[in-house]
C-alpha cells in the first residue's frame, strides 16, 4: 500500500487544489492504514455474490447486471462506514464539498457524469482475484476529459486524467477470498458433497494455514445456520478432531494458539484450521509447538501419523 503524503506534482501539488487537499486528508483521518476501505470492498463483493443463497465465489459467475451494479453497493457501503452526508449534487458530501464516487471494473476507465464535471470524484478500482484495490480523488475539469460521451453523456478521464489522479491508496491489499486461491480439484471437492455440514469439513481438511473468513463458510455450507457447521457439538472442530485437525477462531486463547504455532492469526470472523501431533515440551529444535489441553502440540507434517486432536479452549 502506498500513501501519497505529499502527492506527487502530477497529483497536483499541496495547495494547487485546497479542496482535494482538504479532503484527502479527511479521508486518511479517518483511515490511515485503509483498512476501513478495504472492509467496505470486500463487503460489497461478499453482497454482490452472495454465496449463502447461490455459492458463487467468482467474478465472472455474476450476470452483467450484478457486475454493473457493484459500483452502486460499493457506493452505499463507503457512506455506511463513514457515515458521509449525502451530497446537494454527488453522492457524498465530505468537509462540505460535493464528491461523487466511481468505480470501474477496469482502473482508469470511469465513468463521469456530466453534474460532475469540474468536481471531486473519488475514483475507486478492486479486484477480487488479485486481493487488491485502488481509490484515489481528482477534479474532473475539462482538460483531464476525452471529448466523447456515451448516450448518458458520461466521459473518461483522458491519458492527462488518469496520470492526474491523487492515489490515496494503491495496490492495497484487499482480505482474500480463500476459495480463489486454492486448486481448482479442491474447490471441487469442497462443493461435491451434498449436505453443508460435509462441505464445511472438506473445505477446513483443505484449506489449511489459511484464513477462511465468514463469508467463505457461508458460500460453501450454503445454509442459513452455517457458523453452526464450524463450532463443537456436531460442527467440523468435532468431526474433524479425529484426523487432528483444529480449527482456530478469534478467541484471545485460540491467537494465542495461532502465533505459537506459525499460522495467519484469525481476525473477527476469521477461521484457520491445520492439523497438529503430539510433541514433547523438552525436545529442542525449530518446530513451533504450543501447550493445548495439557499436553505439547505442533503442527504435523505430511509424514507424521494421525493422531486425535487436542480439545480446544472452551470461549
Amino acid at each position: 500500500m502506498h500513501l501519497f503524503d505529499p502527492p506527487p506534482p502530477a497529483a497536483g501539488g499541496s495547495g494547487s487544489d485546497p479542496e482535494l487537499d482538504k479532503v484527502a486528508q479527511h479521508l486518511l483521518g479517518l483511515d490511515p492504514d485503509g483498512s476501513r476501505f478495504a472492509a467496505a470492498v470486500r463487503r460489497t463483493f461478499d453482497m454482490i455474490l452472495d454465496g449463502k443463497n447461490t455459492g458463487r465465489y467468482r467474478w465472472d459467475q455474476l450476470y452483467k447486471t450484478e457486475k454493473t451494479h457493484f459500483g452502486t453497493v460499493v457506493e452505499i457501503n463507503l457512506q455506511r462506514e463513514f457515515d458521509f452526508e449525502g451530497g446537494e449534487d454527488l453522492d457524498y458530501r465530505i468537509c462540505g464539498i460535493d464528491v461523487d464516487c466511481k468505480y470501474s471494473q477496469k482502473r482508469g476507465s470511469w465513468m463521469i457524469p456530466p453534474e460532475a464535471v469540474g468536481k471531486l470524484c473519488l475514483v475507486l478500482w478492486a479486484s477480487d482475484a488479485e486481493s487488491q484495490w485502488w481509490a484515489g480523488l481528482i477534479r474532473a475539469d475539462e482538460k483531464v476529459l476525452n471529448g466523447g460521451s456515451n448516450r448518458d453523456a458520461k466521459r473518461t478521464l483522458n491519458k492527462e486524467g488518469r496520470a492526474s489522479v491523487r492515489w490515496l491508496f494503491s495496490e492495497a491489499s484487499l482480505p482474500a477470498n480463500a476459495l480463489l486461491y486454492l486448486a481448482p480439484g479442491d474447490v471441487e471437492a469442497i462443493f461435491a458433497p451434498k449436505h453443508g455440514t460435509k462441505r464445511v469439513d472438506e473445505l477446513f481438511r483443505r484449506a489449511q494455514g489459511t484464513i477462511i473468513r465468514r463469508a467463505v463458510v457461508a458460500t460453501v455450507a450454503k445454509q442459513e445456520d452455517y457458523m453452526k457447521r464450524v463450532r463443537g457439538n456436531g460442527g467440523s472442530r468435532s468431526s474433524l478432531r479425529s484426523e487432528g485437525i483444529i480449527i482456530l477462531g478469534h478467541y484471545t486463547e485460540h491467537s494465542v494458539i495461532a502465533q505459537k504455532l506459525g499460522l495467519p492469526v484469525p481476525g473477527s470472523g476469521e477461521f484457520v484450521s491445520t492439523r497438529v501431533v503430539s510433541t514433547d515440551e523438552r525436545q529442542e529444535g525449530s518446530a513451533r509447538k504450543v501447550s493445548i489441553d495439557g499436553g505439547w502440540w505442533r503442527v504435523a507434517s505430511a509424514t507424521d501419523p494421525v493422531e486425535t486432536a487436542p480439545l480446544l479452549p472452551k470461549v
